[in-house]
């Protein structure tokens, strides 16, 4: 890492000690790894003391600072034993941390509101959080607070609506979105690869209208959702054709993780799969050409 400018850690979580030249720390991965040459002073989130998981009554809240290993174990925990077996959408959390394809020391390190607020098209975190329809608490100077979709907050590859001196607290994941069905897809271009294609489905259960949800990720720079009721559920036509009408083709990322056409004809394959899975039963998953799963 090169953060030779740096010259102070300060332990707070107040928007109010922000000031230009400064960067909020919780696991610093991709800040130390990244570098900088205009950086004075970090700001040491770890010092909050935020519980990294907790249930509540409608939900599941993670604090920003909850590290991917937290949230990996969190349903061999005591505190998800009640809700365990209701919340079955908890199944997406381990294939999503899997996604990062890191060490162990990347899992105990990373946090979640971390791997959001970089917001790479390929954060699973983002992924997780957005096709679960995460709401994103946000901290500003001057005290204010706003709350905000996951799937809205990333625009773009690195790009996000924090403005200077925001920080996200926390991401509250509703009930009804974790009691769930769901199907998860992924694919790289090798083994040990980036995500070049994430896709998430889920079908909510009666009481939240039974709608299917699909949310695209990975292959796009930003997350887009689609979004059917229970009563107008889409033939594969149909899902064809609201893939065309929400994904243009200059939203398509391209890297060297995989090119946009690639990235296009998958998220195609892989939104049939899924949609065929939650809707109709099990399918053939079988790995396309030129991916793995």
């Amino acid at each position: 890492m090169d953060l030779s400018t740096v010259t102070d850690l300060v332990p707070t979580a107040d928007p109010a000690d922000w000031r230009e030249g400064d960067a909020w720390l919780a696991g610093g991965t991709v800040l130390f790894s990244y570098g900088s040459q205009t950086l004075r002073r970090l700001l040491d989130l770890t010092s909050a003391g935020w519980p990294a998981l907790t249930v509540t009554a409608d939900g599941l809240e993670i604090a920003a600072t909850c590290t991917v290993a937290e949230l990996y174990a969190f349903e061999d925990t005591a505190q998800a034993a009640p809700v365990r077996e209701r919340w079955t959408a908890l199944d997406l959390v381990r294939p999503c941390c899997d996604s990062f394809v890191a060490s162990f020391k990347i899992w105990n390190t990373s946090t979640v509101g971390g791997n959001v607020c970089t917001s790479l098209p390929a954060g699973p975190m983002t992924s997780l959080t957005a096709a679960l329809d995460g709401v994103a608490e946000v901290w500003g100077p001057g005290g204010s607070r706003r709350t905000q979709p996951v799937a809205e907050l990333v625009t773009g590859e690195m790009r996000n609506t924090l403005a200077p001196g925001e920080l996200l607290r926390a991401i509250h994941v509703p009930d009804h979105a974790l009691r769930a069905r769901t199907a998860f897809r992924r694919l790289s271009l090798s083994n040990l690869g980036r995500s070049g294609v994430l896709l998430i489905g889920r079908v909510d259960p009666g009481d939240a209208g039974g709608g299917l949800v699909l949310t695209v990720t990975a292959s796009t720079r930003r997350p887009v959702q689609l979004r059917f009721a229970a009563d107008a559920l889409p033939t594969a036509d149909d899902l064809a054709a609201a893939l065309d009408a929400a994904i243009p083709a200059d939203l398509y990322h391209d890297d060297i993780h995989g090119l946009p056409a690639w990235r296009r004809d998958m998220t195609y394959r892989l939104g049939e799969e899924i949609r065929s899975e939650l809707l109709t039963g099990p399918v053939d998953a079988t790995t396309p050409d030129g991916g793995t799963r």
